[in-house]
This record gives C-alpha cells, structure tokens and sequence, in this order.
C-alpha cells in the first residue's frame, strides 16, 4: 500500500502559488492604464493647445534692393552693354600665320605675342641688310686709312716743296689726292647711315611679323587659324582674314540707352541711375550717366544716353541686355539700400527695441530687428531679417515666443 502511495506521489504537477499568479496580473493591467492615461492626457494637451491658436496675417520680407527704385524712377529705358575700349587686333602686313596665342575667353596684357607671321622673307632682307651695312662700314675703315697716307704725303711734299726739292704741281696734285679722299670718307659715311637705316626698316618689317596686344583685356573673338592668311586690307576676297581675335578692356564697360527725345529732359548728366540686367532680373547694380550725346536719331527718334556702372562684376559682359531705371533727386543713397522691407504693422515695439514675430510652421519667434528708412507703408529692417523670411502682420500685440498661430487669408 505503500508503494502505491509513494507511486502516485511521484506523478504529482507541482503548481505556483494562486497568490503569485494574480500579482503579475494586476502589474501588466496597471502598466497598460498608464500609457492609455498618458496618451488621452497628451491628447487633450494637444487640443487645448490647439484651440489656444492665434489667426494671423502674414507677409515676406523683400530686398531693399529690389524696392530701391519704387517710386523713385523719373524714366526706365533699356540699352545694351557696351566696351569703350575693344579692338580687333590684325597685323600691319600681309602674311601667312604661324601660331595663335590666344583662346577666348583669355586675358592678355599689354603687350603679350597673340600670333605670328611667317617671316622668311623679312628675315632674309633683314641679313641683306645687314651685310651691306658691314660692307659700307669695311669700305669706310679704308678710305680713312687711306685718307690718313695720303694727308702724310701731302704734308711732306708741302715741306719739299718750301725747300726747292719738289715742284709745286707734285705738291698741288698731292693735296688733291688727300681732298679727294676726304670726299670720298664723308659719302662713306653717309653710306654707312643709309645701311643702318635700312637695317632699321628691315628690323622693323620682321618685327611686324610678330602681332602683340595693344592693351590688356578678354580676349572675345579669335578670328584666325594657323595657316591662314591675314591683312590689314580686306584683299584677297574671302580667303584673307583681316584680323587675328578681338580684345575687350572689361574695365571699359558702360551701358548705352536709347531714350526718347520726347523724355529726355528728364535726364541729366551725373544722375543717379540703377541698372537691372535682362540675365539677372532680381541683381540691382549702382549706376550713374555719363553724357547725354548731343544728337537725335531722326529715324527712331531717340537720343542716346552713356551710363557708368559703379560696381565691376565678372557677370556684366558686352552686348548683354539691361534696362535702366533713372532716379530722381530724392532718391535714397546705396549705401542705405539694405536689408529688407516688411509692412509697417509687423514691427512691434518692445520697451525701446523693435521686434517682430517670424513663422516657423505653426509657431512664432521673437526676433529683435534694426529698423531703418520707412517708405508709404513699409517698413526697411536693416539687420535681424534675411530677403524671403515670413513675419506675422497682425494681431501682433496678441504674440509672444513660441506661441502657436493657424495662418489666415
């Protein structure tokens, strides 16, 4: 009986505690009302806070630059970009080229070997010459040797003669010798100049082969190949170049206009102007006239206009489009065409210092500004706002940092 017993103990299944069990229930139903707890408590923070919403008005900051001339334009004309200074650069003669130097878009200064020509010929008369120079100077070195003999033998002959020892027709036809020669030693001479002279033209002539820069500058056009032929004269009908490549001083840059004669009183020389480049529509460049060329064009009825662009960039290049605003004398200095313009009625202020609100999604920041020039009902803020910024337009009384806005019409 009892092994049976202890048989049937042995297959017994141990169990836990029911006290255990009921424990780790009720922790998991506890840690599962926490978060339901946090997420209904979050959500009614966020509908709170969302029925706490400020409706605003809003606006974007816009260049200074860009408003420089509303207003304050007296005319507008459009013209081109033009060099005062640019050639196209050719050699003095006629010949084959034998190299190019030059790409577009190169700058070159006054002076640099843009081509060559061929120059066997010239180099050739060049020693020509320059061997009949130390042929005429060679027959120079001997006349005066000899004019120097035959001045002895003329002295001699003339202390023979005092004595009674020569006649007087040896002496006379000595000293007509010692004349003659001295004749001869001066067309020597002159000789000798003329074969400088004409080494010197011949110099210049090879020189002339070689076509250097007339001043610094871009190189905009390179007309020539090597192997080509260039003249200074259109000769030789299409198959002769006239120049070798095209030279503008960048510096030289101005614009011209064409304004018409029924408007040009309103232009002046010295007047302030500003100058908008068809390629950069929102680049607003300082500008001032020159002259006003005193002459009509009868066939569009316009005058032209020269006009100084104050501030040298690499991107204004010859020919390009450009309409001018010009200003008048009550407009602004540059210097004071800064930063943005933003309505009057986004700038708050804040015991002495003007602030705004600017938007950033949902929510506004306080940011301190410098104000400056007010025009009609803008506002110029010369520092704290970059061009494109989206600033609060009203209610801004009713703002304050970090304060969540829905954005109205």
């Amino acid at each position: 009986m009892s092994d049976k017993s202890e048989l049937l103990a042995s297959l017994k299944i141990e169990r836990e505690p029911e006290t255990d069990r009921g424990g780790s229930k009720w922790i998991a139903l506890t840690l599962i009302a926490l978060v339901l707890i946090a997420v209904i408590a979050t959500a009614g923070w966020s509908l709170t806070r969302g029925g706490d919403a400020v409706a605003i008005r809003t606006a974007i900051a816009t260049s200074a630059s860009s408003r420089s001339t509303a207003g304050l334009s007296v005319l507008d004309a459009s013209g081109y970009i033009v060099a005062r200074r640019s050639a196209t650069v050719s050699a003095k003669i006629t010949g084959k080229v034998t190299e190019v130097m030059i790409e577009e878009g190169q700058r070159v200064e006054a002076g640099d070997i843009i081509a060559t020509l061929e120059d066997t010929n010239e180099g050739a008369q060049l020693a020509l010459a320059q061997a009949q120079l130390a042929a005429a100077r060679s027959e120079l070195a001997q006349l005066e040797v000899r004019l120097r003999d035959a001045r002895r033998i003329d002295q001699r002959n003339r202390e023979l003669a005092a004595q009674g020892l020569v006649s007087e027709a040896v002496r006379d036809s000595a000293h007509a010798d010692a004349e003659a020669l001295a004749a001869q030693l001066e067309a020597a001479k002159e000789s000798v100049k003329v074969a400088e002279r004409s080494v010197d033209v011949r110099q210049r002539q090879l020189d002339e082969t070689v076509v250097r820069a007339p001043f610094s500058g871009i190189v905009t056009v390179k007309a020539a190949q090597v192997g080509e032929i260039v003249s200074p004269l259109s000769a030789g009908g299409g198959f002769t170049r006239t120049g070798i490549g095209t030279i503008v001083d960048m510096d030289s840059l101005e614009i011209e206009v064409d304004v018409n004669e029924n408007f040009i009183n309103r232009v002046t020389p010295d007047q302030n102007a500003q100058a908008t480049l068809n390629a950069y529509p929102d680049w607003k460049i300082p500008a001032r006239v020159i002259a006003v060329i005193p002459t009509a064009d009868r066939s569009k009825a316009t005058i032209k206009v020269r006009v100084a662009i104050l501030e040298k960039d690499a991107r204004i290049l010859p020919e390009m489009g450009v309409r001018v605003a010009f200003l008048g004398e009550d407009a602004p200095a540059e210097e004071s065409l800064k930063g943005v313009f933003v309505p009057r009625q986004s700038v708050l202020e804040d015991e002495g210092q003007p602030v705004v609100f600017l938007v950033r999604g949902n929510q506004v920041e306080r940011r301190a500004v410098t104000t400056g020039l007010t025009r009609g009902d803008r506002i110029q803020i010369v520092a704290g706002l970059t061009p494109g910024d989206r600033v609060a337009t009203g209610p801004v009384s009713e703002l304050s940092d970090g304060a969540a806005v829905t954005i109205g019409d």
